[in-house]
């Protein structure tokens, strides 16, 4: 059984795509959630700043861990476009998915060691920004695979579908790792009554995770087929010999084909506001609209539900109607309910509005993936993909930092919205600069 129309699908050495590759590739995006999800949003990190490192003299922990994050940044943004491009010519895409996988594999088993005492918030640290840098490397041939599972008339189907498995993932593992491993009070947590001292019950928790992600990332190693090397492609060179081959590349982007160029920079914009909205949700949910935590957690499961189910239907209109138009009235679905979210108060309107925002982010966050696939050379995907993130990256500190000014000049965190939607209305605005004149992925 295949995905689409039997016909020669680019980027693939066989005709048609067969479900089990789709099914494979998918299942990668469900795993991811160990590391984004448990370890660099909800579990970990509040266990790092809070426990590991309540005692730490100053800067404090989180501001230790901001810095970590930000250098695990730059390294992606000097890395990313380069192993690409790099991985695209060699037919090592998987082998790279491989490796970096196994990295972060690592690196989260090996948060076990980070015990609740403030000598091993180094460790954390470490171990976190490495992860990252891997995880954040990762995407770079996972993403540029997305050709190879699919077809011209599925290619935004199957990126919701991936992203929504992502949710998904989320949602089922950090309701075990809750209910499993930390729920309750007293010196054992969870249905399992794991033991808190030295902060077992959450280094178990990193130990899962890891297990979880392994195992999720060996289906698209093995049923996923590697591409063959590209004979024309000219020797592996060094470092700087690629960074001089990533730079013509810009060029001769900007000369051939600038709605590629804009279009990168759209989406470093407007992708920073939608991870802002994610990231800053919860905060405001409890000190604006006045959610307990308890309540807080179970809108963080039904903000998740909904994206995934908003990736999944918006993919069919991705299909039909091409990817621009759908990122487009997210965004200006996002404006409007972030505009009410401004005025009104009270836990039932957060639910209403806050939900009517985040039913936006999975199908953007989708449509932008298949969008720039759509748009490059057959060939180049791990390339562009590494654009893609170096961008991204790039651009990261625009959501937090406006969140912030917002914050600071109107002395409210409920200003902190009005950052938010600034981001997402110039994104929006980049994106309407952008005309792509052709489907690649019908070449």
């Amino acid at each position: 059984m295949s995905v689409g129309a039997a016909g020669a699908v680019p980027g693939s050495t066989v005709p048609g795509v067969p479900r089990r590759q789709v099914v494979a590739w998918c299942t990668w995006d469900w795993g991811s959630a160990a590391f984004n999800a448990v370890m660099t949003t909800f579990i970990f990190t509040v266990y790092l700043t809070g426990a590991v490192g309540e005692d730490v003299a100053a800067p404090s922990a989180t501001s230790r861990l901001s810095w970590a994050m930000a250098a695990a940044g730059f390294c992606v943004a000097v890395l990313a476009p380069v192993l690409g491009g790099r991985s695209d010519a060699a037919g090592r895409r998987k082998f790279s998915l491989a490796v970096w996988s196994a990295v972060v594999t690592v690196c989260t088993a090996g948060c076990f060691f980070v015990r609740d005492e403030s000598q091993y918030l180094w460790l954390g640290l470490l171990l976190l920004a490495v992860g990252t840098v891997a995880f954040e490397l990762v995407n770079v041939p996972y993403y540029a695979m997305l050709r190879q599972v699919s077809t011209p008339a599925t290619i935004g189907r199957v990126s919701g579908i991936g992203w929504a498995c992502g949710y998904f993932g989320g949602i089922v593992l950090l309701l075990i790792c809750n209910f499993g491993f930390i729920a309750g009070d007293g010196p054992t947590r969870g249905f399992l009554n794991v033991p808190t001292e030295g902060g077992l019950n959450i280094r178990l928790v990193a130990l899962f995770a890891a297990a979880w992600f392994a195992i999720s990332a060996l289906p698209v190693l093995f049923f996923v087929p590697e591409l063959p090397a590209d004979p024309l492609a000219a020797p592996r060179r060094g470092i700087v010999g690629a960074y001089r081959d990533l730079f013509a590349t810009i060029g001769s982007l900007w000369r051939e084909d600038r709605n590629v160029v804009w279009f990168l920079v759209a989406s470093a914009v407007f992708r920073d506001g939608l991870a802002a909205t994610f990231t800053f949700g919860a905060v405001l949910a409890h000190s604006v609209y006045g959610m307990s935590e308890s309540t807080v957690l179970l809108f963080g499961v039904a903000a998740n539900v909904v994206a995934a189910l908003g990736a999944v239907i918006a993919g069919r209109f991705d299909d039909r109607i091409g990817p621009r138009p759908v990122i487009a009235a997210c965004l200006l679905g996002m404006l409007i309910a972030g505009m009410v979210l401004l005025f009104v108060s009270g836990e039932t309107m957060f639910w209403v509005f806050g939900l009517m925002l985040t039913v936006f982010v999975g199908p953007a966050q989708s449509s932008a993936r298949s969008m720039l696939a759509r748009m490059t050379v057959p060939g180049r995907e791990g390339e562009m993909f590494g654009l893609y993130q170096t961008t991204g990256r790039a651009a990261s500190f625009l959501g937090p930092a406006l969140f912030g000014v917002f914050v600071a000049v109107f002395d409210a965190d409920r200003a902190g919205i009005g950052g938010i939607i600034v981001v997402l209305a110039l994104g929006l605005a980049l994106l309407l600069r952008v005309r792509p004149a052709r489907d690649r992925a019908l070449l």
